[in-house]
């Protein structure tokens, strides 16, 4: 494997991600499938930061609930930390704002790298996914309609 790239597999295959991205194959995958406009999720930070807020609010939940292991769910309000506090990482939503699926490459983009952002401070490299998994601990007790629809609303909320 080349240090510019890493492997990541999903139901598909596995496919090569730059080494140095913090989105995964599933982001990947929507950036060929869904190239409608020239407009990315990254152009519009409002929408990053509520999907980010959303994935903490799960994380804390799924804290007190004793869903996912607490070093788990402390990873992943801090990895929430970085972006929102200080916009880490608001460049690798490279998903096109028109993309299909309801939402589903928006919500793997932001779970791809929260868990990237995670493992990193896990000690972990990205893609480590057996430590900080994307769809079994960011995404845990949500579907992409729990997670895109209030970021909807909170997004087009008069201020």
């Amino acid at each position: 494997m080349s240090n510019n790239i890493r492997i990541e597999e999903d139901l598909l295959g596995t496919r090569e991600v730059p080494a140095d991205a913090y989105y995964g194959v599933h982001t990947l995958r929507a950036i060929e499938n869904f190239y409608i406009s020239n407009s990315k999720i990254s152009d519009v930070p409002e929408f990053v930061r509520g999907m980010v807020m959303v994935k903490k609010a799960a994380a804390l939940a799924n804290k007190e609930l004793k869903t996912i292991p607490r070093k788990i769910a402390d990873t992943i309000i801090l990895a929430c930390d970085e972006v929102l506090d200080n916009g880490k990482c608001m460049d690798q939503f490279p998903v096109d704002v028109f993309q299909g699926g309801a939402g589903t490459s928006l919500n793997m983009n932001t779970n791809e790298v929260l868990a990237n952002i995670g493992l990193e401070l896990m000690g972990h490299q990205k893609g480590e996914y057996q430590y900080l998994n994307p769809n079994d601990h960011l995404n845990k007790s949500q579907s992409t309609n729990d997670a895109t629809r209030p970021v909807s609303a909170l997004r087009f909320t008069p201020r």
